[in-house]
Order: C-alpha cells, then sequence, then structure tokens
C-alpha cells in the first residue's frame, strides 16, 4: 500500500444460504481509531472512481491537446530559416548578404511526421482513459444481490486513515454487512522498514 494513500482491500462474498442476499457498498463502514476515539472514513464508491477517471481523462485531452498544437506549431515552421553570408568580391569589396529561405519538402516531412506522432499521442490518450475505465467496471466492488450458491467480489477503497500524533501505526476497522450477516475487520497499518 502506498503511503498516504487509499487503503484498497479485496472483498469476496459467497452466499451459502437458500435465499438472495444483497450487499450494498453504502453498508460497508469504515472507523479509524485513535487511543478510545472513533474517526469515520469514506467508503470511495465506484461512482466516485469513475468521476475522478473522468476529471482525469478531462485533464490528460487538455494536455493532449496542448502537446498536439505545439507540435503542429514547431512543424508549420519547419523548413524555413534565414542566412547571413559576407562575399569578397575579385577587387577586394565585401558585400554582406542576407536572406530567408523556405524548403517545401522539408516543411511536408516534418508536417507529416508531427501528424503521424500527434495521431499516436492522441490514440494513446484516448486507449488509456478506456482501459482505466474498463479497469474500474472489472474490479472495484458494487451494489448486487448474490443468489444462491454466488460468489461475488472487487476492490473496496477506503479514504487515506489519517497519522495519530506520536505513531506512525494506523488502526482501522472495516464492517462489511451482507444480507443480516455483519463482518468487522480489524486492520493494523504500520509502514514497513527501509
Amino acid at each position: 500500500m502506498q503511503a498516504g494513500g487509499r487503503p484498497v482491500f479485496v472483498v469476496g462474498i459467497n452466499n451459502m444460504s437458500k435465499a438472495p442476499m444483497d450487499f450494498r457498498v453504502a453498508d460497508v463502514e469504515a472507523n479509524q481509531i485513535v487511543g478510545e476515539q472513533q474517526y469515520p472514513m469514506q467508503v470511495v464508491t465506484y461512482e466516485t472512481l469513475v468521476s475522478e477517471e473522468h476529471n482525469r481523462q478531462v485533464a490528460a485531452a487538455i494536455f493532449t491537446g496542448l502537446a498536439v498544437a505545439g507540435n503542429a506549431m514547431s512543424a508549420s515552421q519547419a523548413g524555413r530559416g534565414s542566412y547571413s553570408a559576407t562575399t569578397i568580391g575579385p577587387h577586394g569589396g565585401m558585400y554582406q548578404t542576407t536572406g530567408n529561405f523556405y524548403s517545401p519538402t522539408a516543411n511536408a516531412i516534418a508536417v507529416g511526421n508531427a501528424n503521424a506522432q500527434n495521431e499516436v499521442l492522441v490514440a494513446s490518450t484516448i486507449e488509456r482513459g478506456q482501459q482505466n475505465m474498463a479497469q474500474l467496471e472489472k474490479t472495484v466492488i458494487k451494489d448486487n444481490t448474490l443468489m444462491p450458491g454466488e460468489w461475488y467480489g472487487g476492490a473496496l477503497y477506503l479514504s487515506p486513515p489519517g497519522t495519530p500524533p506520536g505513531s506512525a501505526a494506523k488502526f482501522y476497522s472495516i464492517v462489511i454487512t451482507v444480507g443480516s450477516d455483519r463482518h468487522v475487520i480489524e486492520v493494523s497499518q504500520v509502514p514497513t522498514g527501509t
């Protein structure tokens, strides 16, 4: 688990009863324990994670758009330049010559390369966003009704616990209710040695 990051737990539920059982993420409780006090920790829902991913994708699209625009602008100037030359004539006279040049071939090559790079950049941004959304859909636990004999599971995300004064250890409990069953998991989170 990354220091300061969200704790993620894989929850597996097996309905061994003869009736359907409901699992609701809203029924999951998490509380950090500091001394004798309990402080609520947020259970991060699938919808919240999707919203965060959507915001990340918007930011990535903006940065990608800026990179594409810069790449295209830079390529549009390719093949252009200026020169300055000093020429000494046969009778010792010196002539200063300056000018500009343009190479349509160099420009076309640079623009073509930039377009190809921009297509790859945009495609990889879109693909990463789609992969992230698919990963969330596939792995994050959501509300579910389990039929008899059915198994269901997924990743449960919590807000990061605070660091209590004078201690690096963090203690919290997770209460998972499935149907009428209540399961309490006690967690002790301590930093690993470096």
